[in-house]
Parts: C-alpha cells; structure tokens; sequence
C-alpha cells in the first residue's frame, strides 16, 4: 500500500470541513466540549461500522467478480479527483443547526454516517484504492476500519475543541488552504495511478 498517498488521503478527507466536523463544532457550541465528545464517538463507532462493510462488502465483490477491481480503482481515484476540485472552489461557511436536540449525541454521531454521501463515498474510496489492493485477511479489515475509526474520532474532536478557532483561519485564509488541500488529493490520486 502506498503508506503517504493513504495517510493524505485519510488526514485530508477527515480533517477538512464536511458534516461530521461541522456538526462537532456546532455540538460543542451548544452543549461544550464535554457532550459534544458523545457525538465524535458514536462518528468513529459508526465509521468503524460503515468502513468494515465496505471492506466486506468489496471483498465479495473482487472475489466473485475479480474484473471489478479495475473499476473500483478508477472509482476512487476519480472521487479523490472531484473531492480535489470541490476543496479547491469550495466557499461555503458552515450553517448552523438550530435545532436543540435531546437526542443521544452518540447515536446521531453513529447513524448520520449511513446518510452522510462524504463518509459513504471516502469507505468505499479508502478500501477499493488503498485496502482491497494490498490485504485479503478480514483482520486487517478490521485494523484498519479501526484506525479509519479513531482518526473520525480525532478529526470530529479536533473540530469540537478548536472549532472556533478553525472557522476563523479558514474564513481568513480559505483560499489558500484549499488550494493546498487539493493539491495534495491530486498527489494521491496520481501516486494510486502510477504506483
């Protein structure tokens, strides 16, 4: 497995803006830091969940059809493309959710996944591209949804402890930052290609 193109791809699908950040940050505006973590975990158990099924669910496809392999690389190289031009032209700020809920953080966290199409479509790009190529054992499925898990972890409560902070960077130098984020999908979108 190319071990830099993965890891790009994983920091950079994670830690820029998209659903489960914005909505960390707007859970720890409303409700602190502390119960705004309810939320970052149920988004690493549900990621933990969608990216397993992806792996197995990929798996049988290779296995009963190996032809698909071809494809499913084309699929995820080509997203890794869209998501490098949508940071690049994105200019959108986060819109708030002014709903107060009651609900379990944790289980939003978990469910919003199966709905989320970013989470959905960065699990099947991460196991068709990086995964499926390189490991057939189920324990390795199952060690790196793990990984993917903890980094959604990370990434959601790194937006709920700095999100203000985040914002405003972002506000002032977006153009910069995405110029940069989306270089660095190119990279691993063209290292996938050629390695």
């Amino acid at each position: 497995m190319p071990l830099l193109s993965f890891l790009l791809f994983v920091f950079i699908s994670s830690f820029t803006p998209g659903p489960n950040n914005f909505m960390a940050m707007t859970f720890a505006n409303k409700f602190g830091f502390k119960k705004s973590m309810e939320f970052c975990l149920g988004v690493a158990v549900g990621f933990f969940i969608l990216t397993l099924l992806c792996s197995f669910f990929n798996h049988l496809l290779i296995t009963i059809l190996p032809i698909i392999n071809i494809p499913l690389t084309i699929l995820g190289v080509s997203y890794m493309l869209y998501l490098a031009y949508k940071t690049l032209t994105s200019k959108d700020s986060p819109n708030e959710d002014n709903e107060n809920s009651t609900k379990s953080l944790f289980l939003i966290g978990s469910f919003v996944q199966f709905i989320n199409p970013k989470g959905i479509l960065y699990g099947i790009t991460v196991v068709s591209t990086f995964i499926l190529p390189y490991y057939s054992s189920y324990i390795n499925y199952v060690i790196i949804s793990l990984f993917l898990g903890f980094v959604g972890l990370i990434s959601s409560a790194c937006w709920s402890l700095f999100g203000s902070i985040f914002q405003k960077v972002l506000l002032q130098h977006r153009k910069p930052f995405n110029i940069i984020m989306a270089l660095l999908l190119v990279y691993s979108a063209v290292s996938i290609v050629f390695h």
